[in-house]
């Protein structure tokens, strides 16, 4: 990889804003279609990468696959997307978008601990309790859901799990191919997996398969969840490879707050009580760990 990829970090941040501020409209476009099929949405939001990306991968003559490595990243990442965003598109059927993502945001904890357990990284006392902190905020956040809407409320914690190792693979593939071709490989490969779920029944007031025709403005809904669900994961692709994840990760705490406003315009919902406290108790400690990264990684003494 040419280090000049790793030598632009603004462009990174401005990317990972420009996610922070389209996601969360891609997520209440998927809780206003929440009476569609579930893979129906999934397909619908890998097609439009499909559509948006694949030609523009091609014009750039950008290679889709360039080695067996990329392609096994690519599948594994894929399959962690596809998961990830059908647990989100679930979650969303029950949980007010501010609080489904608020919960989510246990994420940077869960990369932070992964790190520690898998690949030996140095956690100290104070970031390790950092993340007990952020995790009791979360559960701030949880607990009056659950008592409102049961088990649906812990989908948001599954989404953290899952989206924090396709964080991890999204940062090493994207070292070795564009942005615009991993998103084109990505819809490649999802879409034969998605098909043959819409040939299967429609059942249930919030089905998981089939297909449902949509007519009218569930159509300006569905095409603005497919173009701004891929563009905001190319952004944010993108961001990974120009600047690296501790530069990243304050930014992407922006996207709670937005996804507050997004939703109180769209649905009327805010936060109130033990879980506008707890997403608050989130924040806080995400951001400390976020500058006790950067004072450590200022007090490491320079590689040889």
């Amino acid at each position: 990889m040419s280090q000049s990829h790793a030598d632009r970090p603004l462009l990174g941040i401005v990317l990972m804003l420009g996610f922070c501020a389209i996601v969360p409209i891609a997520d209440a476009m998927a809780k206003l279609l929440g009476d569609f099929p579930l893979t129906q949405l999934v397909l619908i939001r890998f097609a439009a990468q499909a559509i948006l990306l694949l030609p523009l991968a091609l014009w750039l003559r950008q290679s889709l696959f360039p080695n067996a490595r990329v392609v096994r990243l690519t599948l594994v990442r894929t399959l962690l997307q596809m998961t990830g965003i059908a647990t989100m598109f679930t979650a969303l059927r029950y949980l007010p978008l501010a609080d489904a993502v608020a919960i989510a945001f246990v994420m940077p904890f869960i990369m932070l601990l992964l790190g520690w357990w898998v690949l030996n990284e140095e956690v100290g006392p104070r970031r390790l309790a950092a993340c007990a902190v952020g995790f009791i905020g979360t559960l701030m956040v949880v607990q009056p859901s659950f008592a409102e809407v049961g088990w649906p409320a812990l989908l948001p914690l599954a989404v953290a799990f899952i989206f924090a190792f396709f964080m991890l693979v999204t940062r090493q593939v994207a070292k070795e191919i564009d942005p615009v071709a991993l998103q084109g490989a990505s819809a490649i490969l999802a879409l034969p997996i998605l098909v043959p779920f819409v040939f299967l029944p429609v059942a249930g007031e919030t089905p998981l398969t089939g297909w449902i025709t949509p007519m009218g403005a569930d159509l300006g809904l569905f095409a603005i969840l497919g173009f701004a669900g891929a563009v905001a994961h190319l952004l944010m692709t993108w961001s990974l490879r120009f600047a690296p994840s501790a530069t990243l990760a304050p930014m992407q705490y922006l996207e709670i707050p937005l996804a507050t406003l997004v939703g109180f315009v769209i649905f009327g919902d805010l936060p109130d009580g033990l879980a506008a406290w707890g997403i608050v108790v989130t924040i806080a400690a995400g951001l400390y760990i976020v500058w006790r990264e950067r004072a450590v990684s200022r007090a490491a003494p320079p590689a040889a």
